[in-house]
């Protein structure tokens, strides 16, 4: 008899689940995919009851090719900074307000923004902010302190109805278990909490601290009802054990350990085994990060880096986010390639009716087939992939994508190939600023994400980067893998160390030379252009709303 974690990822896309053995094989997964609503007004939101549909779909499936196994605990990972508004039965009262829903942006400037500003903050407003988490509500009003703002404003009706704002993670757990709760990490976009770094006694020895805790004068500052707080408990606790009505529906044992949920964003970094000080992984997956526990609290206010709370209370996470990754390629594919408009070809898009099968051609392999033979430097064609603005290295709402050098001859394979050169310029143009926040050089760095299983991709990255890059086994299931040895640390059955080490690493992509020149050339360019558009970005953005 095996035993087995069930591993759960509510991605932006839709759940992702699988069954991870206790020395990290993953054994069978799952995957179905939910609707996005996006909207002129800012809005982009998404239906918690479709989320449990297709979880419950996905489960089943998983739960299926594991009768006969034994079931230890549920680890559950998945998007964060959104906000589920929920009744006190778990049942949600509104729609999930995602990550990228802006709408609370004309509020959220008078929270953090005032007469001097920097980047949108008013430095004097922001000082205690820094001090106690590291960062603070976004002014574009992306986060769960501008969802309130907009809940409380603009759809009264919800908020009174409203019992406890959730993120995903805290949302599931809750329906799972019966029981609310959150931690400071599955909080940490709401910059509530009490994030300073714990201090050493006389004797040396780690103060294990207070138990975790909202800041009241920050609950305050950010305008949210302190009653909608979930109750916090410690990262890595358990939540509590499956309930029987869902065990049933799932096929699993009542009972079982469900254990509190963290962002994909700390699942990563598990499940890239990169989890010892200034070890750095990163990401391709619908956004992109460069991330690694180190021993310090710091913050870069000018490009939007910090350190958050991570899986261990003395390390915490360096944390980033560059806005569109992986979702270039998507949209490339689903919304110019392969568009829902009723010609031939087909596809879904962000937000889009009639969503196609990944499978159904072109297929993103055929696409990453199409770009491998054009040469490096995609014969000049530049590409920005900030479709759905930017975050890091600069927090810009208003810039958008862009193509730069297109030309009669610039042909479908030029158009994939500088999608995945812009993608990996943009990281480059993070990667700089993060390695001096670190202090120090970063040598090789563990990859993962959907992204990543493009060797193509890859070897581009290595070549940007200038940097050997380590892919773990499967690595879009990498964060699954990630949360279910977290689960097991978490149960007592698994130290940090030996979870990172049950990490494969399936192929190394090492920087060509030969690139090296076109590629520092190509970037060289690319820095030049935010300081060009983006005056140009924010006058657009403004028209139609006159």
């Amino acid at each position: 008899m095996t035993e087995w974690v069930l591993g759960i990822d509510l991605g932006s896309g839709g759940p992702k689940v699988a069954a991870v053995t206790t020395d990290g094989e993953i054994r069978a997964t799952a995957l179905r995919g939910v609707s996005v609503d996006v909207g002129t007004d800012g809005s982009a939101t998404q239906d918690a009851a479709q989320w449990q549909h297709q979880l419950s779909a996905a489960v089943q499936d998983v739960a299926a090719a594991m009768v006969g196994d034994e079931l230890v605990s549920i680890g559950i990972t998945g998007q964060w900074g959104s906000s589920v508004p929920v009744a006190s039965d778990g049942t949600a009262v509104g729609p999930v307000l995602m990550w990228a829903d802006s709408r609370g942006a004309r509020y959220a400037r008078d929270i953090v923004g005032g007469p001097v500003s920097v980047g949108g903050y008013s430095p004097r407003k922001m000082l205690s902010w820094i001090r106690l988490t590291g960062g603070g509500p976004n002014p574009a009003g992306a986060d769960p302190t501008g969802h309130w703002q907009v809940l409380s404003h603009d759809y009264p009706h919800v908020a009174r109805a409203t019992a406890y704002v959730l993120e995903p993670v805290d949302y599931l757990g809750f329906l799972l278990t019966g029981e609310v709760a959150a931690t400071p990490a599955s909080m940490i976009l709401s910059w509530l909490t009490d994030n300073r770094l714990p201090r050493a006694d006389a004797a040396g020895m780690d103060d294990p601290g207070i138990a975790p805790h909202y800041v009241d004068a920050l609950v305050r500052k950010a305008r949210r009802d302190p009653k909608t707080l979930p109750p916090l408990r410690r990262t890595g606790s358990i939540q509590g054990g499956l309930l029987p009505e869902v065990a049933g529906q799932w096929g699993l044992p009542a009972g079982t350990p469900v254990m509190t949920g963290i962002p994909d964003f700390h699942a990563a970094a598990i499940g890239s085994g990169s989890v010892g000080p200034f070890q750095t992984h990163m990401a391709i997956s619908t956004t992109a990060w460069f991330s690694a526990p180190v021993p310090f609290k710091k913050t870069d206010v000018w490009h939007s880096i910090a350190t958050v709370p991570g899986l261990r209370p003395e390390l915490p996470l360096v944390i980033n986010n560059v806005e569109t990754a992986g979702a270039a390629l998507t949209w490339l594919r689903e919304q110019i390639i392969a568009p829902p408009d009723g010609l031939s070809g087909g596809g879904s898009g962000i937000g889009a009716e009639g969503a196609a099968a990944v499978s159904l051609e072109p297929t993103y392999e055929e696409l990453i087939e199409l770009a491998a033979g054009v040469p490096a430097g995609a014969e000049g064609v530049l590409f920005a992939p900030w479709l759905a603005g930017e975050r890091s290295p600069v927090d810009d709402r208003d810039l958008r994508g862009t193509w730069l050098n297109l030309s009669l001859r610039t042909t479908r394979s030029v158009l994939v190939r500088s999608v995945l050169e812009g993608v990996a310029l943009n990281a480059r143009w993070l990667f700089t600023p993060y390695e001096k926040f670190l202090g120090q050089h970063v040598g090789a760095i563990r990859i993962l994400g959907g992204g990543a299983q493009s060797e193509l991709w890859c070897q581009i990255m290595a070549d940007v980067l200038d940097r050997p890059l380590e892919r773990v086994a499967d690595p879009r299931n990498a964060q699954l893998r990630g949360v279910a040895l977290w689960s097991l640390v978490g149960l007592g059955r698994l130290s940090l160390a030996q979870a990172a080490a049950n990490v494969p690493i399936d192929q190394v992509f090492r920087p060509d030379p030969n690139h090296r020149e076109i590629y520092d050339d190509m970037f060289a360019e690319y820095r030049r252009i935010h300081p060009m558009v983006k005056s140009m970005y924010k006058r657009l953005r403004r028209i139609p709303t006159r």
